[in-house]
């Protein structure tokens, strides 16, 4: 209780007041305050791969795998397919910090496409992924077993975990298409001596980029700087806007995805469930309940708020729709119900992700359910899920809702009207629902266009989140810079801190492996076409500070420094750790990040300590393999056949070739393809001859008779 109560008086206390400039504390950049790509990274250690991070397989192999390395195109072909799902193997060598991240980056497979991936169990093909030098792999299945994909020092980011992976499941780089002079101009004498051969184009007769057009936005084109040997661009946008767009690593773009999901026939996406912002009449199949006395209305604007949908905001003339319940009519207690569709659930877990606007009364409320259907309701039963109210506002609110549903159901909106006076009502849009897990906090920041206007860069331009606690107790907090720091200016800095808390004096210390990730929304209606940026830091309760002998994570009263809410309640901040170079103005102003004048930053701090120990600590059996039979004492099978007891009795298993086979009891006699060929052939031939046989003995004998019964004719015929 005393927990919660400090948390509320901490997040009420920090509210009283706009952010104000943070005192002087220590901050840790994990990028040093360079935004390297994947190829800054490998170059400095001096890696020569294959395109910056292609490692290209050392050993002999076919001659059409060899083919496609000459001639490599987007894709390669299906031989080199994964299965959907692809087994995996997290070697513990890898960092901490990167073994969740990758983990985050299959949760965007799942979410977006038909790919699955699951721990290794014995198949023959998996990929292994360690902590090498640099960030690199192979392209495609190289049908080779173990294959190595390395996630080294710095490359920790899920966009660079995606671009490999991606690499893996069979795609080349964005610019090495036969079409991308019509979209790139390539500045050769502007690039490194020897790397020239980095940005060959390769013939169109043996590419296939699945009908997809070319991708400024796509995670696996080259950034305009790679290779350079200056300052200035190696790579030009044949359309200007977009030099700053290329290379961006923070998800799948759009035709990141519809390639991938061509390449591996992905009808539908794993995790995904629905998605809604009621563009269409048909509301995306919701349904009005008949045990209400009220209705959702479809409306583009209410008089009271909003005037726009969260979709459009207004910019798309005779769109933008929005369901409204009406509080401002009615009596207390009126109620209505607005079902989804029916879904059927597969992982057990779910997170209903919406918008709502609260033009009525803080009375009114906005009640969450789900009917369930089981084989003993099968009408449907209503659970209670959670209740939402709050004082009216004038803008869109950003909602998450954890379900834990294992059969069919339907997402249930109630909206009830409150007792006090109403002007307007409760509005709902831009619905996501999907089998994830659900963001711990949202930090809201308004009017983040006048902050972008008007904060300096440097720690006079740094705002603070409010307080937040972990589920193990944690108290923490993130700050930004909103316009860079001083050594790295027109970028969004971020940083996490642990800070005192209630819990302090019951928790371990230095803090162990909770893994903070920090994602700023972008705010696309469809969560599949999302491009949120993120970044995770994770507490190592051994590392040290730069400056001291001090723990990083250890409490924050010991090797923090004394900081101050808004309302002048102080309480003590331990070192940020994070990057300068969290996001850059330009790509800020590129997406869906700033909408209705405000943005969105997704904390979830979470214990990772169970992947400390990631890796098989003996090779599983092969999956095809079945409870091993006992041996024979003796052994009677003949030609190399084994004997197995089978209900105490012994059984050979006779040895068989692609085209030959031993059988009998004791694999004496042999059989071929060639002699059941011969076998087949011989029995047809017989068959033939028999059937000839038959027929000209017919027709001799029909002859006969035929005869026969002429000459009896005949004879009848003298006599008379």
């Amino acid at each position: 209780a005393s927990c919660i109560s400090l948390c509320a008086f901490l997040i009420i206390s920090f509210f009283l007041s706009p952010p104000q400039p943070a005192p002087e504390t220590t901050e840790i950049d994990v990028d040093r305050g360079i935004d390297q790509d994947i190829f800054d990274i490998n170059e400095a250690l001096g890696l020569d791969l294959f395109e910056g991070d292609i490692k290209l397989p050392g050993v002999r192999l076919p001659t059409c795998f060899l083919s496609w390395i000459q001639e490599r195109n987007s894709i390669i072909g299906d031989n080199y397919r994964w299965p959907h799902v692809i087994p995996y193997v997290l070697e513990d060598s890898l960092e901490m910090n990167a073994k969740g991240v990758i983990l985050k980056a299959f949760e965007q497979y799942r979410l977006k496409t038909c790919i699955d991936f699951k721990p290794w169990e014995g198949e023959k093909n998996y990929i292994s992924v360690f902590k090498g030098s640099g960030c690199w792999s192979s392209v495609g299945n190289m049908q080779m077993g173990l294959q190595q994909l390395s996630i080294g020092a710095n490359c920790d980011r899920i966009g660079t975990v995606q671009h490999e992976f991606l690499h893996a499941l069979g795609f080349w780089h964005e610019q090495s298409r036969s079409d991308r002079d019509d979209y790139v101009t390539i500045v050769w004498d502007r690039i490194q001596s020897g790397q020239e051969h980095n940005f060959n184009k390769y013939d169109d007769k043996r590419s296939d980029f699945l009908n997809v057009p070319y991708d400024y936005n796509s995670v696996m084109h080259y950034s305009k700087t790679a290779f350079r040997n200056g300052t200035e661009p190696t790579i030009i946008t044949n359309i200007p806007d977009f030099i700053d767009v290329i290379g961006q690593r923070m998800d799948f773009s759009e035709y990141d995805l519809e390639k991938l999901n061509r390449l591996y026939n992905c009808t539908s996406s794993l995790s995904f469930m629905d998605t809604c912002s009621f563009e269409l009449e048909n509301i995306c199949g919701m349904i009005q309940s008949s045990d209400d006395n009220s209705d959702w209305q479809r409306l583009s604007q209410v008089p009271a708020g909003p005037n726009t949908d969260h979709t459009n905001m207004g910019e798309c003339k005779d769109s933008g729709y929005f369901m409204h319940f009406d509080t401002s009519v009615g009596s207390e207690g009126s109620t209505a119900f607005l079902e989804s569709r029916i879904l059927y659930p597969k992982r057990g877990f779910q997170c209903l992700q919406f918008y709502l606007y609260n033009s009525g009364n803080e009375s009114d409320q906005l009640n969450v359910w789900v009917k369930e259907y089981t084989s003993a309701n099968p009408n449907g039963t209503l659970r209670f899920i959670e209740e939402i109210k709050g004082s009216p506002e004038t803008y869109w609110q950003l909602h998450h809702v954890s379900l834990n549903v294992t059969s069919k159901f339907r997402v249930v909106f109630q909206g009830v009207k409150g007792s006090g006076l109403s002007n307007g009502g409760l509005s709902i849009d831009d619905i996501n629902l999907s089998e994830t897990q659900c963001p711990h906090h949202v930090w809201h920041i308004r009017n983040f266009t006048d902050l972008l206007n008007t904060r300096p860069a440097g720690r006079d331009g740094l705002i603070h989140s409010p307080p937040f606690y972990s589920s193990k107790g944690y108290a923490f907090q993130v700050s930004m810079y909103v316009n860079g720091t001083t050594d790295n200016p027109l970028n969004l800095g971020i940083y996490l801190s642990l800070i005192s808390g209630a819990n302090d004096d019951h928790l371990e210390w230095p803090c162990p492996w909770q893994q903070g990730t920090m994602i700023l929304l972008d705010q696309h209606p469809d969560i599949r076409q999302r491009m949120s940026n993120q970044r995770s830091v994770t507490t190592d309760p051994q590392r040290l500070s730069e400056s001291s002998s001090n723990y990083t994570w250890d409490r924050p009263d010991k090797v923090g420094s004394e900081a101050t809410f808004p309302n002048g309640t102080k309480y003590m901040r331990g070192p940020g750790v994070g990057t300068s170079s969290f996001l850059t103005h330009d790509r800020l102003r590129s997406r869906n990040y700033i909408k209705e004048d405000g943005i969105y930053i997704l904390l979830t701090l979470e214990d990772i300590a169970h992947l400390l120990t990631t890796e098989p600590s003996s090779p599983p059996s092969t999956v095809t393999t079945t409870k091993v039979p006992a041996l024979c004492p003796d052994n009677p099978c003949e030609n190399d056949g084994v004997c197995v007891m089978v209900n105490r009795e012994p059984v050979c298993r006779c040895p068989a070739g692609d085209d030959w086979w031993y059988m009998g009891e004791k694999c004496e006699r042999k059989g071929s393809t060639q002699e059941n060929i011969v076998i087949a052939v011989s029995s047809t031939i017989t068959v033939f001859v028999v059937m000839l046989i038959v027929t000209i003995t017919t027709a001799v004998c029909l002859k006969k008779k035929y005869k026969r019964g002429k000459e009896n004719k005949e004879s009848l015929a003298l006599e008379e």
